[in-house]
């Protein structure tokens, strides 16, 4: 996190907690909590005791912001003007460089993301889970993992999964909101970053952050019986401030993260991938080590055949961006039943287009005017 606090023209810094319509509350640094001043005026309230917490005011965006099409996301440091303390406003004139920027959720200067899985109850899917720590590894963010309900599986079992995912490249932190297990751990691992809590519904992340920041008191849902899987109970992006210091960001819970990566690139999101490419490399520079000859990747890795998955998928996806891009491609989308998308050649739309009436009748009438003349 950074740690500007008041900047070279004495303006205040803070950070932004949560957007809201055209609303933006933002938690100011905690050495300006003595500086408020009544009335917006500028003078010093020396009567005014510090509070034990950062003041936050509801800000708006200066127009000139807006103009420049400058948007303010969660987690931004931004400069704050005009503090009206007693209203408990404020204006955004400025926002400094970000170090990172996630776009969904949108959120900046992201120190890593926590993801929250549950060993059971829902039970853990390794495919599901792979596609968010695919999503994850695609930030360029550090990766926490983080799985819940360790209390519902026996220790041989923990050790069994703990060794697998210490083969696909990630060391896990077993822990168990119910009972308490390793949450002053994770709290460790949190103090002093701004982190994003991510994961399917129904693992506990609500529960979590209500363990982690006992103020906060967010609503937990509760796992459907039928589905196995939880009901979403987060609405929108906050940042909140976590008692050993740092920010936690609950994120509005998604099933499936969307793979918006090349082709070229997904292979890079596989940390067991990324270790055999340190080792050698594939005859090929352009290799998607699907069936190409002389390829290191290709092989007997258990996540392989989630990599061929995912590769039809952003390949499926490059297609259509590609056509999309080109109105004159060869290729077009085709939709069948369940929504099941497949590409077929585009037919030549001046060769097989039925000439309307009405140019018929133009074309009669052009040739009776030439044989005329």
């Amino acid at each position: 996190m950074k740690v500007e606090t008041v900047s070279s023209t004495g303006q205040l810094l803070g950070t932004v907690l949560a957007v809201q319509a055209n609303f933006y509350r933002v938690q100011l640094d905690e050495e300006d909590k003595g500086t408020r001043r009544q009335g917006g005026q500028g003078d010093k309230n020396e009567n005014a005791s510090p509070s034990p917490h950062p003041p936050i005011l509801l800000c708006t965006r200066r127009t000139r912001l807006k103009k420049i099409g400058q948007q303010v996301m969660v987690g931004d440091r931004v400069v704050v003007e005009e503090p009206d303390w007693s209203g408990g406003r404020g204006a955004i004139s400025d926002v400094l460089p970000r170090d990172s920027q996630l776009d969904r959720p949108a959120i900046a200067n992201v120190d890593q993301i926590l993801l929250v899985f549950a060993v059971a109850d829902p039970p853990l899917e390794p495919y599901q889970l792979s596609r968010f720590l695919l999503k994850a590894e695609s930030t360029d963010v550090d990766v926490l993992l983080c799985l819940n309900k360790s209390d519902l599986v026996s220790p041989e079992i923990q050790q069994e999964i703990s060794d697998r995912l210490l083969d696909w490249g990630y060391q896990a932190l077993f822990i168990s909101v119910e009972n308490s297990i390793n949450i002053d751990k994770l709290a460790h691992y949190l103090s002093k970053k701004i982190t994003v809590i991510a994961g399917p519904s129904g693992v506990g992340k609500s529960s979590l952050i209500n363990a982690l920041i006992p103020t906060v008191n967010l609503r937990v849902g509760e796992v459907s019986g039928k589905l196995a899987r939880g009901r979403h109970t987060t609405r929108h992006t906050e940042l909140f401030e976590l008692p050993e210091g740092g920010l936690l960001a609950d994120t509005p819970g998604f099933n499936q993260p969307d793979l918006d990566c090349s082709p070229e690139e997904l292979i890079y999101y596989f940390p067991e991938a990324r270790k055999l490419l340190a080792e050698a490399s594939c005859r090929f520079s352009d290799c998607l080590h699907r069936d190409e000859p002389d390829c290191v990747v290709r092989g007997d890795w258990e996540r392989y055949e989630h990599y061929l998955e995912f590769l039809d998928e952003a390949i499926a996806r490059q297609t259509q961006l590609n056509q999309q891009a080109d109105p004159e491609s060869t290729l077009k989308v085709k939709t069948k039943g369940k929504g099941k998308q497949h590409y077929e050649p585009k037919l030549e739309s001046k060769k097989y287009r039925r000439v309307s009436r009405k140019t018929q009748l133009q074309e009669l009438e052009q040739l009776y005017q030439e044989s005329e003349e």
